[in-house]
Order: structure tokens, then sequence, then C-alpha cells
């Protein structure tokens, strides 16, 4: 008989993620490195684990926890950052407009 090795079905990426330094906007702990803003570079620069470490500074692991972390929240982080944009261009017509 072999072991079966179990697979869990989420992982807690706790270690690597939090919320507590910017509002609701994940981010990696400890930093104001936010997981969309990882993901997005990832995607639009095609930059790896390796190349995000280096860009950011962080670790290897927490740009691979950001990235899991954004595939497991997509649609959720796609909508805090367009809310977040939202306000963003709200502020600036406000400012534009002294």
């Amino acid at each position: 008989m072999t072991d079966q090795v179990q697979i869990p079905a989420t992982v807690d990426l706790s270690k690597y993620i939090e919320t507590r330094l910017m509002e609701k906007r994940p981010h990696i702990r400890g930093r104001r490195v936010p997981v969309a803003l990882l993901a997005y570079s990832a995607r639009s620069e095609h930059w790896n684990a390796v190349e995000l470490a280096y860009q950011f500074s962080i670790t290897e692991a927490e740009a691979l926890a950001a990235l899991l972390y954004y595939e497991e929240h997509q649609s959720e982080l796609d909508a805090l950052e367009a809310a977040e944009q939202s306000e963003l261009e709200k502020m600036q017509q406000l400012h534009d407009r002294r």
C-alpha cells in the first residue's frame, strides 16, 4: 500500500499576504506592495517570480504567494483596483478644478 499525499483545497497565504496596512487592498505582509500591482506587472511585463522579486525587492516566495493570491481572488482584486482608480480620478478632477 502506498501513501497518498493529500493536497489541500486552499493554501493559507497569510504568512505572505495581509490587508492591515492598506485598508482592504491585499499586499505583501509588512510592505506596501499591492498584490494586484505584482500580478499586473507580471502580466504586462512578462515577469516571472524571480524578476518580480528583484524589481520589487521582495522574496521569490512573496512574489509567488502574491501571484497565487491574485489567481484565487482575481475578480475581487480587479474590482478593488477599479474602485481605487475611480477614486484617484475623482480626486484628480477635483484638484484640476482649482
